[in-house]
C-alpha cells in the first residue's frame, strides 16, 4: 500500500495507524502547497480533490479520507482492536468520535490556517473549537482513552488535529484531562515512529 502524505497534516491520523497495526506501506510526500510529489508528478493526477491523506491500495484503487482510511485499515488487522467489531455499540460510539471530530474539531481549524480569513473571522473559530475541546476536557476525565481504556483510529485522528492549536492561536493549555491525554498519545511507540518519519521529531 501507498500512503500519500504532508508532514502533519490530518494524514498523520492514518500513519499512526499504519505503524499500530505494523502493515507494510511505502509513504509518499506530497506538497500541500505545490500539490507536486518529490518527482514533479502533479498530485492532482493521483487524487483530483489535492488533498492528502490517499490510501492507494494493491490492487491499484485509491481510497480518499481520513476517517474512511483509518476504519479500512483498522479492518485489515482486527486482532489489533483498533476498531471494534461491525455492528457493534462500541463500533458506532467510534464512528461517533471520528465524525465528532471531523466535522467540528479538524473543519474549524481549516479557517486559520487560511491566510484570506480576517482576525474577526478567526477568532470566532478559536472560541468554537475553545467549547468543543471543553467538553472533550469533561469526556476524558478518567479515561485513558476516548474509548476508555483502549487506543483506538479515533485517537489517532483527535491527537493529530489538536497538536496544530499551538499553531493557530488556539489556548487549551488548561485542560488537564485533554492535555494528559495528548502527552499519553503522543508517548506510544508507534505514534513516536510516525512523527519522527514524518520529521515532526527529532
Amino acid at each position: 500500500m501507498k500512503l500519500y502524505y504532508s508532514p502533519g497534516a490530518c494524514s498523520l491520523s492514518p500513519h499512526i495507524v499504519l505503524r499500530e497495526l505494523g502493515l507494510p506501506f511505502e509513504a509518499v510526500l506530497a506538497s500541500t502547497k505545490t500539490h507536486k510529489l518529490a518527482d514533479g508528478t502533479d498530485y492532482y493526477t493521483i487524487n483530483p480533490k489535492g488533498y492528502v491523506p490517499l490510501l492507494e491500495l494493491d490492487d491499484g484503487q485509491r481510497l480518499s479520507e481520513g476517517p474512511v482510511i483509518v476504519q479500512y485499515l483498522a479492518d485489515l488487522a482486527p486482532a489489533k482492536g483498533l476498531i471494534a467489531p461491525v455492528g457493534t455499540m462500541a463500533r458506532y460510539r467510534q464512528l461517533e468520535w471520528l465524525n465528532f471530530t471531523t466535522s467540528e474539531i479538524h473543519k474549524s481549524y481549516s479557517p486559520l490556517f487560511n491566510p484570506a480569513m480576517p482576525e474577526e473571522g478567526k477568532a470566532v473559530y478559536r472560541k468554537r473549537l475553545r467549547g468543543r475541546y471543553e467538553y472533550l476536557n469533561q469526556q476524558l476525565e478518567g479515561r485513558s482513552y476516548l474509548m476508555g481504556d483502549a487506543f483506538s483510529v479515533a485517537d489517532a485522528y483527535l491527537f493529530t488535529v489538536t497538536n496544530w492549536a499551538p499553531k493557530v492561536g488556539v489556548d487549551i493549555v488548561d485542560l488537564a484531562h485533554l492535555q494528559a491525554y495528548q502527552k499519553r498519545v503522543a508517548a506510544r511507540p508507534a505514534v513516536q515512529a510516525a512523527m519522527k518519519a514524518e520529521g515532526l521529531l527529532a
